[in-house]
């Protein structure tokens, strides 16, 4: 199952669940099903589904729009078993900030860390979204290699086993931290995940070998149609 599918919903999900039908506010076109997918407009806080019904639920770029988000991840913890759960990063916020989202997010020692933009006074002074998420990828090798190698510079991608760890505006200085000071080596370190050469080295190479493959998929099927 997938909360919020919008306009891009994952093809692995059978169900696909959005609250919006009409108003495209929260997304950036209209709502797309694909022909394995069955639709239900429902509120991802108040799920119309039985205790542990699914065995995976994803959910990409919703968490930072809704009103209640403890309420929100309980609701998926209580409907499955595991999941996915993603959202625009600290930093992927400050690239390309949106008015609809109302919270920025950062995963913090396995910990999903929300703080509301008005708490922080979040105001930045460019969007550079243009460049980061549509302009780069679509040009330079170099980046996509960074997309698939160090995807948390954008995005939080959290995988949850029974239940999720949520903070919602901790006042504790730890956490605020993260947020409003500048980050020294060892946050970088923690938050962008730092590997050794080798380690390093493999997720290159993997990079490499996923683009190929991605861009000889892609000629293959403009060719067949």
């Amino acid at each position: 199952m997938e909360v919020g599918g919008g306009n891009h919903p994952d093809k692995r999900a059978h169900i696909v669940v959005d609250k919006y039908v009409e108003d495209n506010t929260h997304r950036s076109g209209d709502l797309k099903l694909y022909k394995n997918q069955k639709f239900l407009q429902a509120d991802g806080e108040h799920l119309p589904f039985k205790d542990k019904e699914f065995d995976y639920v994803i959910c990409r770029h919703v968490l930072e729009h809704v009103d209640d988000p403890i309420q929100f991840v309980k609701e998926q913890a209580r409907v499955a078993k595991m999941g996915y759960l993603e959202t625009p990063s600290l930093l992927g916020e400050y690239i390309a900030p949106k008015q609809s989202h109302r919270w920025v997010i950062q995963d913090i020692d396995n910990k999903l860390v929300l703080y509301d933009k008005a708490v922080l006074k979040f105001n930045p002074w460019m969007d550079f979204g243009e460049v980061f998420l549509y302009y780069l990828p679509r040009t330079s090798i170099g980046y996509k290699i960074l997309e698939r190698t160090h995807a948390s510079i954008l995005t939080v991608n959290y995988e949850w086993k029974d239940e999720m760890e949520i903070l919602v505006n901790p006042k504790e200085e730890y956490y605020l931290n993260h947020f409003i000071k500048p980050w020294d080596e060892s946050i970088c370190d923690k938050q962008l995940a730092k590997r050794s050469l080798s380690r390093e080295i493999g997720a290159t190479m993997a990079a490499m070998f996923d683009i190929i493959r991605s861009v000889t998929k892609n000629k293959l099927a403009r060719e067949h149609f």
